[in-house]
């Protein structure tokens, strides 16, 4: 009987704990800050490579501008999520945050978000002060001009938004070489530029959310029609791009060029098709397989 009592109360502490790891998950994002990790090391191993640096024998470098990435990335989202508790309750896909839950108080939030902050700019600037200082921008570009006031007043936040988002390829390859060469603006352009594709797509699939919550994202305000029209410039921006990547040589711009024009073609196909949904959803999930498929070819491209 006893045994039995103290595995229940194992049973319950390590639910406990599981259920308090996932609400910190949370809190931080953390698929966020993984998918914009694959960014930021990107930036960072081919800086390594064009400046025929030593990865191993930098890993004092590689570590302060990982961990400094993510602690930035970490500590702007719980911030974010501390800004956003008063509407994220209305949204389904954030009714469960802890800062809406409970689960994590405001103070608590705060405390991460800042901590996390300070810890992460401090690794950035031991690499150098240019990292450091993209990392700052990052920070304010995201927590104040985007979450505090271009999200609720602007039907443009997206783009707005999309600086902050294409930060990190420029802190990984600046912690290397502050230079910031061509090839690393290109890093940035093609973030930037994949961002309002990406999230205008999402804005559709979940348009009555933002709007029960006062968000003027693009569907909302224009709707689905002039949504698409935007989604489908933008995705024809990313066509040059990989054309300024020649370094990565002749297969990678190839390689990219038909990542492009698939996404070009996926939409066109769908286009005109009633569900638009649908085909939002479609955009929605080649986005994110064309980020992680993208910016891991370039590293394996860069080695072969």
């Amino acid at each position: 009987m006893e045994d039995s009592r103290t595995l229940a109360s194992v049973e319950g502490t390590v639910h406990t704990a599981s259920t308090k790891w996932k609400d910190f998950m949370a809190l931080i994002k953390i698929g966020i800050v993984n998918s914009n990790l694959i960014t930021s090391f990107t930036g960072l191993w081919l800086a390594f490579v064009f400046t025929d640096g030593h990865f191993l024998q930098s890993l004092d470098i590689v570590f302060y501008a990982l961990a400094g990435s993510s602690l930035i990335m970490a500590g702007s989202c719980a911030l974010n999520n501390y800004i956003d508790r008063d509407i994220d309750h209305i949204m389904e896909r954030t009714k469960k945050r802890p800062t809406v839950t409970g689960k994590i108080s405001g103070a608590r939030t705060l405390l991460f978000g800042f901590s996390f902050i300070v810890v992460g700019l401090i690794f950035l600037f031991l690499t150098n002060i240019i990292a450091g200082l993209l990392g700052v921008i990052g920070v304010f570009s995201y927590v104040v001009v985007y979450s505090m006031w271009a999200k609720r007043n602007y039907v443009s936040n997206t783009v707005i938004g999309s600086l902050p988002g294409a930060i990190p390829p420029l802190i990984g390859w600046a912690a290397v070489d502050p230079s910031l060469p061509t090839m690393a603006w290109m890093l940035f352009l093609l973030m930037f530029i994949w961002q309002p594709p990406h999230f205008y797509a999402l804005a559709m699939r979940r348009v009555e959310e933002y709007r029960a919550a006062s968000i003027p994202m693009l569907p909302v305000v224009k709707g689905f029609s002039v949504t698409k029209k935007h989604i489908m410039f933008w995705v024809a921006l990313l066509l040059p791009i990989p054309f300024f990547m020649m370094p990565l040589g002749i297969p990678f711009v190839i390689f990219a060029t038909a990542l492009n024009i698939g996404w070009l073609i996926m939409g066109m196909m769908g286009y005109k098709k009633k569900d638009d949904v649908k085909w939002a959803n479609g955009m929605f999930i080649y986005s994110l397989n064309y980020l992680t498929i993208l910016f891991t070819g370039m590293v394996i491209f860069s080695v072969i």
